[in-house]
């Protein structure tokens, strides 16, 4: 982690605040590294969060067995990995009514007609969820006040530029500097 500020004790407690908010987040083993730019002169702060990779997207498929039952013209769903479950049933309700979903126990769910295509739909996403978490962390950390925000994220970085001003390109300059950086493991 690196907090640059031309004073010295308001980059020691920048870094405070960091690190509090990414442990109350929990955030702490999730991010590989960090970087930040204050300048209170200017307005401007500056923040580039690399996370760390996470495991590939759960699909449907990887965590219940679909099959279709002709003679009742039903769908069968049967979970493997109950963990899932409350987000089958997010994904479900996103497409059928409550009522349409029948769920005789845990790990059975019934949906009358062939939906056996619902195999491919993605039911946990854990690099989007580790990057809503650090966007969380991200708007915590930001000053008050500072409303024009510009992201310049991309793949496994956060990056914003972030000020009560118009944003300036050598902030942005900045900002892709960090990104550098953190692509390169500097």
């Amino acid at each position: 982690m690196l907090v640059e500020c031309y004073d010295e004790r308001g980059a020691e407690v920048y870094e405070i605040i960091i690190k509090q908010i990414f442990q109350d987040l929990v955030l702490g083993a999730s991010v590989d590294d960090l970087r930040a730019y204050v300048n209170p002169d200017d307005p401007v702060f500056v923040l580039a969060i690399k996370m760390r990779k996470t495991s590939s997207v759960v699909l449907f498929e990887d965590v219940a067995n679909l099959t279709y039952n002709k003679a009742n013209d039903t769908t069968m769903i049967l979970i493997d990995n109950e963990n899932y479950l409350p987000k089958i049933l997010k994904e479900l309700w996103k497409k059928f009514s409550r009522d349409e979903i029948y769920q005789p126990n845990r790990y059975q769910l019934e949906i009358k007609g062939d939906y056996t295509d619902l195999k491919s739909i993605v039911v946990d996403d854990p690099h989007s969820n580790l990057q809503r978490r650090v966007y969380d962390a991200v708007f915590r950390i930001l000053p008050e006040g500072f409303k024009i925000i510009k992201d310049l994220s991309a793949e496994d970085i956060v990056c914003v530029v972030a000020t009560d001003e118009l944003i300036r390109d050598d902030w942005i300059e900045k900002a892709h500097e960090f990104i550098g950086e953190l692509n390169s493991g500097m």
